[in-house]
């Protein structure tokens, strides 16, 4: 394929070498005084960028064509209808873009106090996309590890990172804070963001510093200089061994990351067409979702546990757990029994015909399907 500053490639978590991801970098003009409100008037006339439009219409198609089992995916701020939907039917033909705004929502809340966080405004974010079309979730890329931001791992922990990540310290509140909520936002990104999902150079077992590439001073034509870094390649680099160093907290996020990959891998629930969410309960930070088979419930509150706290659930039977934020392995409290069996009960409860009972620990996110092999449930 002939190089082009637009096209790009990707990897994302779980794609063979069969299936190569092709990354567009949608780059449509509009107005400047344009804003959009969600008004397809908006996005259909004159203010757009016809040519560029047609250019990536052509190049999906292109790429579609010759290359079947590729995927295409594109990068829009504008939210531009047709985007996902094939050119043969008047789209743009992506067959993914990128859910930009979640990144922007994390980095706007963890500037919050705990308190401060609203369940709906999280949801909110995440599920804001059109029926059908597909979109990739991840929690941070880029905009937040270059130089001049934070990783999501910095802004919970900052410099703590530097001198508690060991296992043979005891850690600080900082870090226990930082180290449940980095799972746990990793895992409702991929549980409600879209039908994929992407990490970034290591911030899957929360690498602790930012990428800054070596450069020299910039000399603006206004007469200001933006400082360089004296083309230091000190900060050109991941430590990705700091993710597989069992002596550190690192490992436990980096086994959290490969036990989310499984579950999908095991369930499906991405791309599964049923998705319901039961509870967003502001008091209790409480989130409650159904993805596929699979249960989901999220616990957000900073000092609050809950026994027997009732979940609704679609189908009837036994529950158990298949992955849970406070394991042990995934440098949790380990507070919760992966023996447990959870039975539901008849009777309506936050508009799911059935129910079961569960222990929600503070800053905790654990997964529950129907045990269907013990106890087969019929559709």
């Amino acid at each position: 394929m002939p190089k082009n500053p637009r096209l790009g490639t990707m990897k994302m978590k779980g794609a063979s070498s069969a299936h190569q991801v092709i990354y567009l970098k949608k780059l449509l003009k509009y107005q400047t005084s344009l804003t959009f409100t969600g008004s397809y008037n908006e996005y259909f006339g004159y203010a757009t960028d016809i040519d560029a439009v047609v250019y990536l219409m052509l190049v999906n198609d292109l790429i579609h064509g010759l290359f079947p089992e590729a995927v295409t995916v594109g990068e829009d701020v504008s939210g531009m209808p047709t985007f996902c939907i094939p050119v043969q039917d008047g789209g743009v033909g992506f067959d993914y873009r990128l859910h930009m705004a979640i990144a922007d929502k994390w980095i706007e809340l963890l500037k919050k106090p705990d308190e401060y966080w609203e369940m709906g405004d999280i949801i909110h974010t995440l599920t804001n996309r059109r029926w059908s079309e597909k979109c990739i979730a991840y929690a941070e890329s880029h905009d937040q590890a270059l130089v001049g931001d934070k990783t999501i791992a910095f802004w919970l922990m900052d410099k703590d990172m530097y001198e508690f990540m060991a296992l043979d310290r005891p850690a600080t509140p900082a870090v226990d804070r930082g180290i449940a909520f980095h799972k746990m936002i990793r895992l409702i990104t991929m549980g409600l963001g879209g039908e994929g999902y992407l990490n970034f150079m290591g911030n899957e077992f929360g690498h602790p510093e930012w990428i800054d590439f070596p450069r020299g001073d910039q000399h603006l034509p206004n007469g200001a200089v933006i400082p360089g870094n004296n083309f230091s390649y000190d900060k050109c680099r991941r430590r990705f061994d700091l993710g597989d160093a069992d002596y550190l907290r690192y490992r436990g996020l980096q086994e959290f990351d490969q036990a989310m990959q499984h579950l999908e891998e095991n369930f499906g629930f991405m791309t599964s067409e049923h998705r319901y969410i039961s509870r967003k309960d502001e008091g209790d930070k409480i989130v409650v979702f159904e993805r596929g088979d699979l249960v989901f419930v999220f616990n957000f509150h900073w000092r609050n546990s809950y026994s027997d706290y009732r979940v609704g659930c679609l189908k009837p039977g036994k529950y158990k757990i298949v992955l849970d934020s406070d394991d042990l392995l995934f440098g949790g409290f380990n507070r919760l029994d992966h023996n447990a069996e959870y039975f539901s009960t008849d009777g309506w409860y936050d508009e799911r015909p059935h129910s079961f009972l569960v222990y929600a620990p503070c800053r905790t996110a654990v997964v529950y399907t129907p045990d269907e092999e013990l106890e087969p449930v019929k559709d």
